[in-house]
């Protein structure tokens, strides 16, 4: 496979062109109405990367919300990024004559996460580049951009970034025979926070709320989840929108520097992520998934998102029929709570203790 022309010759969304490269083509698309987009994914007539709807802003509550999250886990959060680099660092050894750790965040969740390793490897005396591409599951990984990368990497210098896992997905798209594999690039995953006992480095296991994870486009370079439709020629990047609309609302570039201050004041050590940590996450992962299975009549695991981050972005971005809470006044699933009350969405405990602090679960569309 050959690598494309970049879609831009320098293209970092509302980011600094130093914190990162995106490996995405910009695109102008027709915008699918939320109900409409989830009643085509379900009845299978169209993959969800083909369709995208527009972002809304979020309200002044909400953006409290976020700026609560700020003030409990910005310290946890730096803390835990400091760890994950000097992890990072100590795995993954540049190859002589390549241009160094190649830090490829997966857009766009792992964009700010990548951004900040990325700062914290130069500081440190590391040769590194940040790179942003998309994957997408049932799709994959973006071969064409991850083979514009390996025009001045080795394959081993790669380090795939993302905030969080939330039942695997991702992981498995990395390592399903459609992943970076067929580049000859064996994929190492490393996230801020694990509950689902997958990734080969994280600072931990817990399901907290990284501040980021609860906000979209706004905090993550203006740029939407990505797009695999007919626009997409077989030599393109995968698709993004800019989100030009929502540019006072930006606080991609803010994040970024409050959140990197903090790094500068708490330095930690390498974090270890063994299977020891991995297993029983794991485990209680699948069986939180089963119970919620058994009590919602859901079929399809894909309509299950578990964790804060990602149950948040399905109340944000599908239509959900349920929220789940491990404790609805846990101060950590506030702004879940808020959305759910704001769009009518029913709140149920879990049926099973976990480690997980909530899950979203999508409407069935034949159920409508």
């Amino acid at each position: 496979m050959t690598a494309p022309n970049d879609p831009s010759p320098v293209f970092s969304g509302s980011y600094s062109p130093e914190d990162v490269t995106f490996l995405l083509k910009p695109l102008a698309v027709d915008y699918t109405d939320v109900e409409e987009k989830e009643r085509l994914i379900q009845s299978g007539e169209r993959h969800y990367s083909e369709m995208i709807s527009i972002e809304q802003a979020p309200d002044s509550r909400y953006l409290d919300l976020y700026e609560r999250a700020m003030d409990q886990n910005g310290i946890r959060l730096a803390r835990d990024l400091v760890s994950l680099a000097k992890a990072i660092a100590r795995t993954v050894v540049p190859q002589p004559g390549s241009a160094g750790i190649a830090v490829v965040s997966l857009a766009r969740a792992g964009t700010p996460i990548g951004a900040l390793i990325h700062r914290h490897l130069k500081l440190t005396g590391y040769a590194s580049r940040h790179y942003s591409i998309s994957i997408i599951r049932d799709r994959g990984v973006d071969l064409n951009a991850l083979a514009r990368i390996l025009r001045d990497h080795a394959p081993s210098d790669i380090v795939f970034v993302d905030g969080w896992t939330g039942k695997g997905a991702i992981t498995r798209e990395l390592h399903s025979e459609r992943g970076p594999m067929m580049l000859g690039v064996r994929p190492t995953l490393a996230v801020v926070a694990d509950p689902a006992g997958c990734a080969d480095l994280a600072a931990s296991g817990d399901d907290y709320v990284i501040p980021s994870g609860i906000l979209n486009g706004i905090v993550s370079g203006l740029i939407s989840r990505s797009v695999l439709n007919e626009q997409i020629g077989p030599d393109d990047f995968h698709g993004t929108v800019y989100l030009e609309h929502l540019a006072d609302e930006d606080v991609s570039q803010n994040f970024l520097d409050r959140i990197w201050n903090l790094m500068l004041l708490h330095p930690g050590a390498a974090s270890n992520w063994l299977e020891y940590d991995r297993v029983p996450r794991r485990e209680a992962c699948i069986r939180m998934l089963e119970a919620i299975r058994a009590d919602s009549g859901v079929s399809n695991e894909n309509n299950i998102k578990p964790g804060i981050a990602e149950a948040t972005r399905a109340v944000l971005r599908r239509v959900p029929d349920k929220l789940y809470l491990s404790d609805p006044d846990d101060v950590a699933v506030e702004h879940l709570v808020h959305l759910a009350r704001q769009k009518g969405i029913a709140i149920d405990r879990m049926p099973v203790e976990t480690h997980y602090r909530a899950a979203t679960v999508i409407r069935s569309a034949s159920a409508e």
